[in-house]
């Protein structure tokens, strides 16, 4: 009998990327979706066994819909990647990333204790939790987040995985996953807004973009290789926490040159701070001005993971590498945007 997986957060990229792994380990899958005016199911709609997932609607924030999805799912193990995932707006939201990403997995984790009791956890902890610290960051580091998302994920981590862990015997695992990028990554997301941008400068669509901090250093994967970091964690005799990382660290001004590079734009950088400008060395335009206003209040100045741990007990490795990543998620947006200049 196939085993039975339920995520949340299916619809975001790397509950995309998990339900396709999943799928073809044969598991059955259920999703829950919060609902909107908008289409939920667009990047599902990349799967070619989209109508092999059982969507279930519901909401972090509503136990009865949580309990009703797990009911109906009847999970051997449990994701939870649902989160309100932007840094930047936490900062403007604090009580919607505390609401979601700590209280949220209370609610599912204390309903899967009534419904589902001996189903494996898999709880989607992050690098923005180390903060402060300086690099490479371990499972040993110290936590010392600077923005409500890092802290609201931090209190989760403490609460509900290693308190469950030691006072109700549960089998729940925190990857804290660096940051992890695809074609599939939110449009606001920095890196994206990079390829889609610079893609459109090549093609005539726009004149320049903006960014903020440049010198931000964050060690970068291919989402599609850290699913099976999950998965793996949840295949183990016993829950344990694990960093997934590259091991690499490169700043937002190198992520927009090999970007550019690929596009064959050779950027020139002029000027310092909020006067600092991208100017195309062959055009002699410049395609890239800094807005203050993108800086957030608390910056983490680099992050750099240590997924040795992983790869001993494990035996898991990233398999994409940064010029890789960088270049197939630019592609991406280039053909995109081409096909729909080609329809009009």
């Amino acid at each position: 009998m196939a085993k039975h997986a339920f995520i949340t957060g299916i619809t975001g990229q790397d509950g995309s990327y998990l339900a396709e792994f999943l799928l073809g380990k044969g598991y059955e899958i259920y999703g829950l979706v919060r609902r909107n005016s908008n289409n939920p199911m667009i990047r599902l709609g990349e799967l070619n066994e989209l109508k092999k997932i059982n969507i279930i609607y519901g909401n972090m924030r509503d136990s009865g819909s949580i309990a009703r999805a797990l009911e109906i799912s009847k999970p051997d193990e449990i994701y939870n990647l649902a989160a309100q995932s932007d840094v930047g707006i936490s900062f403007q939201c604090p009580e919607e990333a505390a609401e979601v990403n700590y209280y949220g997995l209370g609610r599912l984790v204390n309903e899967a204790i009534r419904i589902c009791p001996h189903a494996r956890i898999y709880q989607a902890s992050t690098s923005e939790m180390f903060g402060k610290t300086d690099p490479p960051q371990n499972e040993n580091s110290l936590f010392q987040p600077v923005s409500p998302y890092g802290q609201a994920k931090l209190k989760a981590h403490e609460d509900y995985v290693v308190g469950y862990r030691n006072k109700h015997g549960l089998f729940i695992c925190s990857g804290f996953l660096f940051n992890h990028e695809s074609p599939r990554r939110g449009e606001h997301f920095v890196t994206r807004k990079i390829t889609i941008s610079l893609a459109k400068v090549k093609l005539g669509l726009q004149k320049y973009f903006t960014l903020g901090n440049l010198g931000a250093k964050r060690d970068w994967g291919y989402a599609k290789d850290y699913v099976e970091a999950m998965w793996l964690m949840l295949q183990r005799d016993n829950p344990d926490d694990f960093i997934i990382a590259t091991g690499e660290m490169h700043s937002v001004r190198e992520f927009t040159e090999e970007a550019a590079m690929f596009l064959g734009m050779d950027i020139e950088w002029v000027g310092s701070g909020a006067e600092e400008k991208g100017i195309n060395r062959k055009t002699k335009k410049t395609i890239i001005e800094i807005n203050p206003a993108y800086l957030r209040p608390n910056e983490v100045d680099a992050l750099k993971g240590d997924f040795s741990k992983a790869q001993r007990i494990l035996g898991w490795e990233p398999r994409t590498t940064f010029k890789e990543l960088v270049r197939l998620m630019t592609k991406h947006d280039l053909e995109h945007i081409e096909r729909e200049m080609k329809l009009g």
